[in-house]
């Protein structure tokens, strides 16, 4: 077996293992299959296995670990997730169950639709900045001395692995839906919620880093 293959399916692993904890993308796929379509979760999905991709690859070849050097930097960056993820929270807790589209919508409609959700998983990973810390801290210990061949084969593999993890999220979800019916939202307030207590944590992070630095 190559090389290229195993860091590739190192990669898958990594990817879908790092899917599995509370986090903006898993909520936001969740959202999409009980307020709109499975269509639209899994197209959540494919942007946050994107911006995994890319933010591994950043990790990979190292630039994430010259930004970490600074002790100042992993602060702010956990500060300015904690934000987006509370805020983000708020948002889940509040939404209201989207009507499902008519059997005649528009195939404009759709694609505008999924392209939405796309661009939602796409801008949940990079406007949530510690998620970089965290693919350094992963691909750092599990990618040390790789070329830059295996290293963009593993970048893949995660993306790979993170799409798959997301996939079954936005079925499950899709599947308790048709199950719960109407009751189904109040499964997204709750993960809101959950999302909302680890935004504070990660700000509560983020000043114990900082007092940490000061003392």
């Amino acid at each position: 077996m190559s090389s290229l293959l195993i860091y590739f399916l190192l990669g898958v692993l990594i990817g879908a293992a790092t899917g599995i904890p509370i986090g903006p993308v898993n909520v936001a796929v969740i959202d999409a299959a009980y307020r709109h379509n499975v269509r639209r979760a899994v197209a959540v999905g494919f942007g946050g296995a994107v911006a995994d991709l890319v933010y591994a690859l950043i990790g990979i070849v190292g630039v994430g670990p010259m930004l970490v050097k600074n002790p100042s930097v992993p602060p702010i960056l956990y500060a300015i997730s904690g934000v987006v993820l509370i805020v983000y929270g708020i948002l889940t807790v509040r939404a209201q169950a989207v009507d499902p589209a008519p059997a005649g919508a528009s195939e404009e409609n759709s694609a505008r639709d999924l392209w939405g959700g796309f661009l939602l998983g796409v801008g949940l990973i990079f406007l949530n900045p510690a998620t970089l810390v965290t693919w350094v801290v992963i691909v750092g210990a599990a990618m040390a001395g790789v070329t830059f061949a295996e290293g963009i084969s593993a970048a893949i593999g995660i993306g790979v692995g993170s799409l798959g993890w997301f996939t079954l999220v936005a079925y499950l979800a899709d599947h308790g839906k048709k199950v719960l019916g109407k009751k189904a939202i109040w499964i997204t307030r709750v993960v809101g919620m959950a999302l909302i207590a680890y935004g504070i944590f990660s700000i509560g992070r983020a000043v114990h880093y900082l007092f940490k630095e000061v003392l």
